[in-house]
């Protein structure tokens, strides 16, 4: 009849139908996955629990890999951080009862023997009886040793091999080998000290190492690392600071030779700084003849020190992990300043006690705090959303932009006065103030030297001394950052007090800033700290300076 629809024909109804199975099916069968996958970690999770492995579950192995029960190819499974077995989802149970895993702490001849695991070696590796290339077959075949790293075909495989003693291979100067560790708890047991007696293969340099990662620093590779760290060295070595805290991990320091352990941190400058502060607490417990060397990994956002000890800007996996432990036996020892930063409130906020840090990087107020303060209250409520060291950079270039438009810290010398050992600086129009101790500012900027031929002394970490700039804004911080003006240079001194009259403006301390109303901030010398300097990797401009401050330090020798 007029005025009504007709009624859906069969290719209507075939349409419909399509479009909703077209829908329907992909979000069912994400579901079911999801369902699989969350069953299939339950059962994992039992398997994991009390293991005597350290396994790790993967939907996809990153490369070939073959099962060490069944010896079938597998794509996903889980893979053991400490002594590198690979096996499928079926055969994990057998894997855990069948096969040994890296021990920590070992006693009598199996303890210095080789330990040796078959299938999935490198495909690098060359056998070390014929010199032919390993695991080129297509099957679970070849030997690895999980101390040495030596590789050895089945066909070469000998049973003199299967007994000898381990070298411990290239690393054999950073590792703590597991029988070291069972002498040392028999002489606890027995209330000896004297642990230099029992140093491995009699060596004189034995330099161990302790590898300190945070996994949740910067673009998170902390996770990879700590595998690949335990792999190479003894896993009792490896530790991960989301778990245990550094002054925890630290104690293993007591363990060992005098003046000889060095210690590699994983993570950005708030986390060296982390480990710095555990390392005071060793100093007030009576043990400095225990404090180690500390070395940088840079997985962080900034990380200037790691930059200005030589350690690079920033880490993404592009140096192999072999190559990152020989850099830390190459790497001389030199010696940081770290400064005490004491922030007294004014009026009746001086009921409160004074706030304390510990610098090692910088100090700062205005601009470059205020883009501090903005990217951290967001990283707090959406803390996944910064995983990336691009992202984090950009969100900084973000509130900075936002900076130069609103102009939020302006008339900062109206607001501030500024001593330099007892004298009062008299300030420019200036957004803000940086007090620096080491070289690099801003994730690479050289701040203090600036650009041009102006005379000035180089910055540096180790002299007692501050270095104090300004700047007029976040567009004149921009500018600095791409080399196209210099920061205002207000003096160097060994004590440094800025008075804030009126207002809230804010503050950081090695990137961790804070809100501050009316306060005085006094910054003193604290205490040194031991680092470790590499210097593989250097630019002209890095080797000039390095090679100056040499020479100033050679010359300040001679004048004593």
């Amino acid at each position: 009849p007029a005025g009504m629809e007709a009624p859906w024909g069969g290719a209507e109804w075939r349409l419909a139908l399509g479009t909703l199975c077209s829908v329907l099916l992909p979000v069912l069968v994400t579901l079911w996955c999801s369902a699989q996958r969350s069953r299939r970690q339950l059962l994992i999770r039992d398997i994991f629990r009390g293991s005597k492995h350290d396994w790790r579950y993967t939907d996809l192995f990153g490369q070939p890999s073959y099962c060490c029960v069944c010896a079938q190819p597998v794509l996903r499974g889980a893979f053991c951080r400490c002594c590198g077995r690979r096996a499928g989802e079926g055969c994990l149970k057998r894997a855990e009862r069948r096969f040994p895993c890296k021990e920590a702490v070992a006693r009598g001849a199996a303890a210095k023997g080789h330990h040796w695991i078959r299938g999935n070696v490198p495909l690098c590796s060359h056998c070390r009886v014929c010199g032919q290339q390993c695991g080129t077959q297509p099957k679970l075949c070849d030997y690895r040793c999980v101390w040495c790293q030596q590789t050895v075909h089945d066909e070469c495989m000998q049973n003199s091999l299967k007994n000898e003693e381990c070298t411990f291979g290239e690393f054999r100067d950073l590792i703590i080998p597991p029988y070291y560790l069972s002498a040392i708890n028999q002489m606890r047991k027995d209330k000896r000290t004297d642990y230099e007696k029992i140093v491995p293969y009699c060596r004189k340099h034995w330099i161990p190492i302790i590898v300190l990662a945070n996994t949740r620093s910067g673009n998170n590779m902390g996770e990879t690392l700590l595998g690949e760290f335990k792999i190479l060295l003894n896993p009792v070595q490896v530790f991960d600071l989301s778990k245990i805290a550094p002054a925890k991990a630290l104690q293993l320091c007591t363990l060992l030779p005098c003046n000889a352990v060095r210690v590699l941190v994983c993570g950005g400058d708030g986390t060296v700084g982390w480990v710095l502060d555990a390392i005071d607490e060793m100093k007030i417990k009576g043990q400095e003849r225990f404090i180690p060397q500390v070395a940088i990994l840079p997985l962080g956002t900034g990380n200037d020190l790691s930059n200005t000890l030589g350690w690079g800007a920033g880490y993404a996996g592009e140096v192999p992990v072999e190559q990152i432990l020989r850099n830390v036996m190459e790497a001389d020892g030199i010696k940081l300043d770290r400064w005490k930063v004491q922030v007294t409130n004014k009026g009746y906020y001086n009921l409160r006690k004074p706030k304390v840090f510990t610098m090692n990087n910088y100090f700062s107020i205005g601009p470059d705090a205020l883009m501090a303060l903005n990217f951290h209250a967001h990283r707090e409520k959406t803390p996944s959303l910064f995983s990336s060291r691009i992202i984090n950079k950009a969100v900084y270039f973000f509130y900075g932009t936002k900076d130069c438009l609103v102009q939020e810290c302006k008339d900062l010398n109206k607001k501030v006065e500024l001593e330099l050992d007892g004298e009062r600086i008299e300030l420019p129009n200036l957004e803000g103030i940086i007090v620096l101790n080491i070289g690099y500012w801003g994730g690479g900027c050289r701040l203090w030297e600036g650009m041009g031929d102006e005379p000035y002394p180089l910055a540096r970490h180790d002299d007692g001394l501050l270095e104090v700039v300004g700047v007029y804004g976040s567009f004149h911080c921009a500018q600095i950052q791409v080399k196209l003006a210099n920061p205002v240079r207000l003096g160097q001194a060994h004590t440094v007090r800025l008075i804030l009259k009126s207002s809230k403006m804010p503050m950081q301390v090695d990137g961790e800033p804070w809100a501050q109303g009316p306060c005085t901030v006094t910054i003193t010398h604290k205490t040194h700290a031991l680092m470790l300097y590499h210097s593989g990797e250097q630019t002209d401009d890095d080797a000039s300076s390095v090679s100056e401050q040499e020479h100033a330090r050679e010359q300040t020798d001679e004048d004593v």
